[in-house]
């Protein structure tokens, strides 16, 4: 019999936010597959420290570029699709061999995550079961300690990525904001929170549902941001 290859939401990086089936799956499947910068352990393999079967087998997924090539390059791209079609290769293999396999994911394996690059080209390939989990952007606005959104806020969850004039206009025009993917990028979200006048609402968030969680204004942040940050601008709209 094939095997099933289940992307698993571990949630926003506290343990006891998993859901049952994804605390179920990690505890009972004996291959473990998961992705991490070379040379370090992962956040998705450290969430699930100590609750492993005995006889697990690991398999590391180690990106073969995070920031060392700019991603307007084709090589870029090229290597990442290499990198995807070797792991969905071996995952492939164990399912046909009829193994149960279990792909740890941070938040959510369809938001941001490295899982929806398997989950495409396994498509036709082997069963895929994906168990959704708590987001790390839900961590953070619940972190900071106020909702997100009322009445009818219309939200906005953009990249810190992408250009400057387009990060401008996107939190120029929003009602409520998310961003993700900040890290280095923390310089220029700045100016576009300053040029979109919204400087005052923007809060960012460390390490949500974490150890180290950090809750602070915008305004009082340093120079950088650990790459577990989250901005997020409050939505202010109708309430009883």
């Amino acid at each position: 019999m094939t095997g099933t290859i289940h992307g698993v939401g571990l949630g926003p990086g506290d343990p006891d936010l998993m859901s049952v089936r994804a605390d179920r799956l990690v505890r009972a499947t004996r291959h473990i597959a998961y992705f991490r910068k070379r040379g370090r352990v992962g956040q998705a393999r450290r969430l699930v420290e100590g609750m492993l079967r005995a006889d697990a087998i690991e398999y590391a997924m180690d990106y073969p570029v995070t920031t060392e090539i700019p991603v307007a390059d084709p090589a870029y791209m090229d290597r990442l699709s290499a990198f995807y079609a070797e792991c969905t290769r071996h995952l492939a293999g164990l399912a046909d061999a009829g193994e149960e396999v279990v792909v740890l994911c941070e938040g959510d394996p369809f938001f941001y995550g490295s899982f929806m690059h398997l989950h495409s080209r396994l498509a036709g390939r082997a069963p895929v079961r994906v168990v959704p989990g708590i987001t790390g952007m839900s961590g953070a606005w619940t972190a900071s300690g106020m909702p997100i959104t009322w009445g009818e806020d219309v939200l906005t969850v953009a990249a810190a990525t992408l250009p400057e004039a387009e990060l401008t206009r996107r939190i120029r025009d929003t009602d409520a904001l998310v961003v993700m993917k900040i890290g280095r990028h923390l310089p220029k979200l700045r100016r576009a929170v300053a040029a979109a006048g919204r400087e005052a609402a923007a809060w960012l968030v460390e390490y949500a549902a974490m150890a180290e969680q950090r809750v602070m204004r915008l305004a009082d942040a340093g120079d950088s941001a650990p790459y577990f940050t989250i901005l997020l601008i409050h939505g202010q709209g109708r309430r009883p």
